[in-house]
């Protein structure tokens, strides 16, 4: 064990009696990390508002409506005859999500995850400005209600009502869809009751997690989070503290070099800093959301002392023990090539998806009917359904030469998202059929463009 380190034994939530949340103060240090996190987390804010309001082809540009299953991503509209495809996505996106956590850690905490950024750039900024930095809210907290303190959080918690409604009203966006959302809005609130109380439940829960619940989130609810400790190995890049530079830790003389002591001069500026609260010098926890707050506190530190930079950074523990430069273990190989394996059959799977879906079957109970003519005809029903964001002008019609199809109800158009049930004959010449059992392919076309190719059996009496 390293000279200086104290390693904890209890959760870092826990108050002094072990019960209460011990509440955290983290202090908000500007550095390099901190800006290329705050320009990100503007750039992705911006897009969860703007997403559900922007359309493609007719449709908003991300919608998840599982009332309805209906799934549409940048235009393209995904029905439940998909389905397959969404298993295959789900399934790929994991395998990317293990892929990108045994190289990277938790960065996508630290710098994607809808909670970090709305806890760290929004909410967090909004209760600086009001209460001051973490030792004047620590210190206003502990005081007794004056004027002053009954102002001030009024007007934080105003606003996070305020943003925590409208963080819910986009959430249902992407749920039941802008066009939904908009009339509960324009509508009498009598009309749509359920909306309604939708959004204010929503509302309740994100204050909720802002204002009071925080990091519990990240350290005890998020699935995630427990995952990264099955999933992170000894070559994985994590915010890590380099024990061997830094310890022993203490004070140090800037003019006078000491030997005996390591560069951490144990300030506790990355730990004042860590929006979780860990002492990242106690090495990888759980509840490290790798935000890299820490590394901008440190960095600060070692410029001031003219000491290089990279005390904390990103390094994996193979790093930190061999000096050796970062390389890739045959575990991420093996998940790479997974990896590499679903996307080029989920990619081959959307370049075959049709425009329309259809499903065709023999009418039960019935065989095959003989007709005056000399030609022979089968009985089929089918089912088409638009899977596009647009009306669909379509034909049905036999591959073979020389058959046809007599529908007894007919539909030439697929409005979108809509589904037709059709039945119809299909007829061929008597002598052209040699066996009691045969296959016959039919195409949906729209004019010229092929939009689906089906095959079912046809039955009739073989002609020898």
């Amino acid at each position: 064990m390293a000279e200086g380190i104290t390693f904890r034994d209890k959760a870092l939530i826990a108050g002094k009696n072990g019960k209460q949340q011990r509440w955290i103060y983290p202090r908000i240090i500007e550095g390099r990390l901190y800006k290329y996190r705050s320009y990100l987390s503007y750039f992705l804010m911006l897009a969860l508002f703007a997403s559900p309001f922007i359309r493609l082809n007719d449709e908003q540009l991300v919608l998840l409506n599982v009332l309805e299953r209906k799934f549409v991503f940048f235009g393209v509209v995904f029905m439940p005859q998909d389905f397959y495809i969404f298993v295959l996505a789900s399934l790929t996106f994991l395998v990317f999500v293990i892929l990108f956590t045994v190289v990277f850690g938790r960065v996508w905490c630290g710098w994607a995850c809808p909670q970090t950024i709305f806890m760290e750039m929004l909410f967090r900024k909004i209760e600086n400005w009001i209460e001051g930095d973490a030792a004047r809210q620590k210190k206003l907290n502990a005081s007794e209600l004056t004027p002053e303190k009954f102002f001030k959080k009024t007007l934080k918690h105003s606003l996070f009502l305020l943003i925590s409604f409208a963080i819910a009203n986009t959430f249902l966006a992407y749920v039941i869809g802008s066009e939904a959302l908009l009339k509960i809005i324009r509508e009498p609130v009598q009309e749509h009751w359920a909306g309604f109380g939708s959004i204010i439940a929503f509302t309740l829960v994100f204050y909720s997690v802002f204002a009071y619940v925080r990091e519990i989130v990240c350290t005890v609810i998020c699935p995630y989070g427990r995952l990264q400790g099955v999933l992170l190995d000894n070559k994985s890049l994590v915010v890590a503290f380099d024990h061997k530079r830094g310890d022993p830790r203490g004070k140090r003389n800037r003019k006078v070099e000491d030997p005996n002591k390591g560069d951490c001069i144990d300030c506790g500026l990355c730990v004042q800093v860590c929006p979780t609260g860990i002492d990242i010098r106690n090495g990888t926890q759980l509840e490290c959301i790798n935000c890299t707050a820490c590394i901008d506190a440190c960095n600060m530190v070692m410029n001031k002392l003219n000491l290089p930079e990279g005390l904390i950074g990103f390094k994996s523990q193979e790093q930190l023990v061999s000096r050796q430069a970062f390389s890739f273990g045959n575990r991420i190989y093996g998940y790479a090539a997974i990896l590499f394996l679903l996307t080029s059959v989920l990619t081959v799977l959307l370049v075959k998806r049709t425009d329309i879906e259809t499903t065709i079957l023999r009418a039960s109970g019935t065989l095959y009917q003989e007709r005056n003519d000399g030609t022979v005809s089968n009985l089929y029903n089918a089912e088409l359904v638009n899977k596009t964001s647009h009306t669909i002008n379509f034909q049905l019609k036999p591959v073979k030469s020389g058959a046809k199809i007599q529908f007894i109800n007919r539909a030439d158009s697929l409005k979108k998202g809509e589904s037709i049930k059709l039945t119809f004959f299909v007829i061929q010449q008597k002598r052209s059929i040699k066996e009691y059992k045969s296959n016959i392919k039919l195409e949906v076309t729209s004019g010229e463009k092929l939009l689906d190719k089906i095959e079912t059996t046809f039955i009739a009496p073989p002609n020898f």
